[in-house]
């Protein structure tokens, strides 16, 4: 009961934390400096001399983000995993509604604890299966806010997962992208579920208009 009582106490107060962010950003506040590179992790195919070039990071918590500004790791992720560059810009633009910024996401994870993490904002659940076997198997889910690499390329190792796990063919009607940006944001169960004809939920099907509202930008962004 304490516990709760304290949850309900801090709620009202990460809100507004959040509300006066979100204003700042919109009021356009100067930026004392330019972000400095993100720290690479290793990616999983290719030697570290390999390591796609450092972009800007997240470590500057006033750092305006843009999905763009990091087509480069994007590219080079979705090519270490096999899967598409597009989709996972796409991906990026979806996942880009809430400010990410790792201080706040900090302050939320305390208020709830099953709260994503990172840019591509992802459950530590996802992540701790996503990285086993992998180079970047050392790193920890705590490190997604501050490490944008890092959050990129597990995101395009988990649409590798996902895809592996697709049917040679499907009778329903969405493509492949389709499937595999529903996979990211319901499962994979529900993704299967999808490709055998089920008729996705509210935030499914809000997901995925989300995805092809997206879909030229990540395309220009990734020059897909």
């Amino acid at each position: 009961m304490a516990e709760s009582r304290l949850r309900r106490k801090w709620l009202p107060v990460l809100v507004l934390a959040i509300a006066l962010y979100v204003i700042v950003r919109a009021a356009g506040t100067p930026q004392s400096s330019a972000p400095p590179p993100a720290a690479a992790s290793t990616p999983a195919s290719t030697p570290s001399s390999a390591s796609p070039s450092p972009g800007p990071s997240a470590s500057k918590s006033t750092s305006a983000y843009d999905p763009a500004d990091y087509a480069p790791q994007v590219r080079a992720r979705a090519r270490q995993a096999g899967v598409d560059a597009r989709l996972l810009m796409a991906i990026l633009y979806n996942e880009a509604y809430k400010p990410h910024d790792p201080a706040l996401e900090r302050a939320w994870q305390k208020y709830k604890p099953d709260a994503s993490f990172g840019i591509a904002d992802m459950h530590r659940a996802t992540f701790d299966a996503v990285k086993q076997g992998r180079d970047f198997a050392g790193r920890r889910w705590e490190e997604l806010p501050d490490d944008r690499d890092l959050a990129i390329e597990s995101a395009a190792w988990y649409l590798h997962d996902l895809a592996a796990q697709l049917p040679a063919t499907w009778p329903a009607s969405y493509t492949k992208d389709d499937l595999l940006a529903l996979g990211y944001n319901a499962g994979v169960g529900n993704m299967l579920a999808f490709a055998r004809g089920a008729t996705p939920g509210t935030q499914a099907r809000s997901y995925l208009d989300r995805l092809h509202a997206n879909w030229t930008k990540a395309g220009q962004a990734v020059g897909a």
